[in-house]
């Protein structure tokens, strides 16, 4: 997890969408995941976190449902939400944070 507490402490917002391979709406967030990444460039980061190989952080987080996403920037959690989302709104999130 110390690597997680470097992640979270960036400047630049940061989009974690924890995930599992096997769930349809998690698999079809990669395309909406990518837009996100190329739309922003370098002033945010699109990370993804296998919640079954990240268990003890998943935990940690509460994680109950997958897709998740949560934004965090300066070591703070700024948004937090379960479900599918497009590409406009995680974009909007986190451009409101720069």
């Amino acid at each position: 997890m110390s690597k997680f507490g470097e992640l979270i402490s960036a400047n630049v917002p940061v989009l974690f969408n924890f995930f599992t391979n096997w769930n349809e709406d998690t698999v079809a967030m990669n395309a909406v995941l990518r837009n996100v990444a190329a739309a922003l460039g370098d002033k945010a980061k699109v990370i993804k976190i296998d919640v079954e190989k990240n268990q003890e952080l998943s935990e940690a987080l509460r994680i109950k449902g997958v897709p998740t996403f949560i934004i965090y920037q300066g070591g703070e959690m700024k948004w937090r939400q379960s479900g599918v989302q497009d590409d406009n709104t995680l974009i909007h999130q986190l451009k409101q944070l720069r």
